[in-house]
């Protein structure tokens, strides 16, 4: 029956018309929308379990690599320094390739380019910790995506997938964190689909997990054939809502339901 009514409820969002975004003074973290304890865990770094990958990511870029046998200290020195507001600004142009890299890209390149390193696999522990380590450096910094003119036709690409209909229920993004944010779907509250967290701790994975992998779980579960990680269309999605979300603070690593 649960099951059945959900299918019920993403058709009736479908069926539905796309209403106007929502107004700047109405933008709200998924954080508003969950419960105390779930708050305190977030809020308490002793006790969110996001924070022992970024205690990872800090022996990671410590740790020389590669063929350069550089680390990430050696370029970039003390990261609660260097990296401070940094993770604000991803996803970011990348001149070399002519569009947007988002901070895990980012760090690859790095891998390759610098420490002549071989590049982490999409969602492995040494990437996701690496990118919390970073990202966490700007936690309470205001998300500010880049002001530069070429990330421009990125977003609206970006906008236009999340107004798309997609896949068997033929829903957008838009439907559910657009339209209907603050209502319940199995019970759990519908939130505006904002990026603040990432990566973040999700109860149901039991695991950190980057914005991409939420994308994709949204995706699958309008029965519509997800992207591959690193896509441009994942990018563009992430690059997006994180000019939607202009102004928030960075809450690395979040935890969530």
């Amino acid at each position: 029956m649960r099951v059945a009514a959900c299918i019920a409820l993403l058709t009736a969002m479908a069926g539905a018309a796309l209403a106007a975004e929502i107004p700047l003074d109405q933008r709200r973290s998924g954080y508003s929308f969950m419960s105390a304890d779930t708050k305190a865990m977030q809020d308490e770094d002793t006790d969110n379990p996001g924070m022992l990958s970024v205690l990872d990511g800090e022996t990671l870029w410590k740790r020389k690599a590669g063929t350069a046998d550089k680390a990430c200290a050696d370029c970039h020195n003390d990261a609660h320094v260097s990296m401070k507001g940094v993770a604000a600004h991803y996803p970011a142009f990348e001149k070399a390739f002519g569009k947007p890299v988002d901070l895990e890209a980012r760090i690859n390149l790095c891998r390759t380019n610098h420490q002549q390193a071989s590049p982490f696999a999409y969602e492995s522990r040494e990437l996701l910790a690496l990118t919390a380590y970073v990202a966490q450096q700007s936690r309470g910094v205001p998300i500010a995506p880049g002001d530069d003119p070429e990330l421009a036709p990125f977003v609206e690409k970006g906008h236009a997938l999340f107004m798309q209909r997609q896949g068997q229920l033929n829903l957008a993004c838009a439907n559910c964190h657009d339209d209907n944010w603050d209502k319940k779907l199995a019970g759990s509250a519908i939130t505006q689909g904002q990026p603040t967290g990432y990566p973040l701790y999700r109860l149901e994975w039991q695991a950190l997990g980057s914005l991409q992998r939420r994308l994709r779980a949204c995706i699958t579960g309008i029965r519509a054939q997800a992207y591959d990680y690193g896509s441009p269309e994942l990018v563009e999605l992430e690059l997006y809502l994180m000019s939607r979300a202009r102004g928030m603070p960075v809450e690395t690593p979040a935890v969530r339901p």
